[in-house]
C-alpha cells in the first residue's frame, strides 16, 4: 500500500460525496455515510494530539460532548440556527481546551494521558448530575439543523439532508489538516515528538507548541459533536462513554499515522462493519476492542506497516540470480 499523494487524496474524499447516490440512495447508506463522515472528523482531532505530538488524550471526548451539549442547549432554548451554535460549540471547545491545556502544560506520556482521562470522567458526571444540562436525561427535542448556505436554505431533517453538511464539515477537516501538516505550528510539533532537543536548539518553545496544538484540535472534535446532536436530535452523557475514545483511537491507529485520509479509512472500516456486519451492540463493541489492542500489540504502525512488512518479506522471498560459474 502507497501512500496517496495529497491532491488524489482529497479528490478520493471529494467522490465520497456520490457514495449514497450511486449505492441507489437507501436510508441505511445515507446513515452509514453521515455517521462515518461525523466520526471521522471527531477522530481527526484527537489525531492533531496523537500524530503530530505523539501524546495519547484520553479527554477528547470532552469537547465531542461540549459541542453536542452546545448545539443542543442554544437550539433548544434559545432557538439559535446552526452558524450559531457551530460558533458556540468552538468557543466552549476552545475554552475549555484552553484551561486543559493549561492544566497539562508540564504533564508527558502516561501522566498527560491519565489527566485528560480523569478531566474526561469528571465532565460526565457533572453532565450527569446538572440539571441545566438535562442530567441523565439529556438534552431533547433538539430541532432540525437549519443554515444558509449562498442564499440557499439546508433543513438537516434526516441522514440524506444532513449528508452534504456531514460531508462538506469532513472536507473543511481535511484541508485544515492539510494545511496544518504543512504549517510551521506542525512542523514545530512533528520537531518537538522525534527530536526535543533539537527542537530546544532551534529556538522551539515545546511548551506552547504542545498547547497551540492542543486547543486547534478541540474545535474539530467539538463540530463533530455539533453535527451529532442534530443527527440524533439528542445529547446525553452518554457521548461521553469509551465507545467513543476507543473508536477515535482505533481509527486513528488501524491505517497509520500521519496519512491524511488514515482517520476516514479507519473509521469508515469500524462503521460498515456496524451497520452492514454487525454481530450485536456489544460484540462490536468487543470487535472495536480487539481490533485496537490487535493493531497495538501486533501492527503498531498500523495496516501500513503490515503492508511494508509483507513487502519487505516479498522481495527477500524472491529467489536471487545465480553468478556465473568462473573458469
Amino acid at each position: 500500500m502507497k501512500k496517496f499523494a495529497t491532491p488524489a487524496a482529497l479528490l478520493i474524499a471529494a467522490l465520497a460525496y456520490f457514495v449514497p447516490a450511486l449505492s441507489g440512495g437507501a436510508p441505511v447508506v445515507y446513515a452509514a455515510c453521515t455517521a462515518i463522515a461525523i466520526l471521522a472528523v471527531m477522530s481527526y482531532g484527537a489525531d492533531l494530539i496523537l500524530s503530530y505530538l505523539g501524546e495519547v488524550s484520553l479527554g477528547h471526548t470532552i469537547f465531542w460532548a461540549a459541542g453536542g451539549y452546545a448545539a443542543s442547549l442554544l437550539a433548544v432554548n434559545a432557538g439559535w440556527n446552526g452558524w450559531q451554535t457551530a460558533g458556540a460549540a468552538i468557543v466552549v471547545a476552545v475554552v475549555l481546551a484552553g484551561v486543559l491545556g493549561l492544566a497539562t502544560l508540564r504533564t508527558r506520556e502516561f501522566v498527560f494521558s491519565l489527566v485528560t482521562y480523569a478531566a474526561a470522567v469528571v465532565a460526565m458526571e457533572v453532565t450527569f448530575n446538572w440539571s441545566f444540562l438535562g442530567g441523565s436525561d439529556g438534552v431533547v427535542g433538539v430541532p432540525p439543523l437549519e443554515l444558509t448556505i449562498f442564499g440557499k436554505g439546508i433543513n438537516g431533517a434526516g441522514d440524506a439532508a444532513l449528508w452534504p453538511v456531514a460531508w462538506g464539515l469532513l472536507m473543511l477537516t481535511l484541508l485544515f489538516i492539510q494545511r496544518f501538516r504543512h504549517s510551521r505550528l506542525g512542523t514545530s510539533a512533528l520537531m518537538v515528538q522525534m527530536n526535543p532537543d533539537l527542537a530546544q536548539a532551534l529556538g522551539v518553545d515545546a511548551r506552547a507548541v504542545r498547547f497551540l496544538v492542543f486547543v486547534a484540535s478541540a474545535p474539530i472534535s467539538a463540530l463533530a459533536g455539533w453535527l451529532y446532536a442534530y443527527q440524533r436530535a439528542y445529547v446525553g452523557p452518554d457521548m461521553f462513554e469509551s465507545y467513543f475514545l476507543v473508536l477515535m483511537l482505533t481509527a486513528i491507529v488501524i491505517v497509520g499515522r500521519r496519512l491524511l485520509l488514515g482517520p476516514l479509512i479507519g473509521t469508515s472500516l469500524i462503521i460498515v462493519q456496524q451497520t452492514f456486519f454487525s454481530i450485536g451492540g456489544d460484540g462490536d463493541k468487543i470487535v472495536l476492542g480487539a481490533v485496537l489492542a490487535g493493531i497495538l500489540l501486533l501492527w503498531p504502525r498500523g495496516l501500513i506497516g503490515l503492508w511494508d512488512a509483507l513487502a519487505v518479506s516479498r522481495r527477500s522471498s524472491r529467489p536471487r540470480p545465480s553468478e556465473p560459474t568462473r573458469s
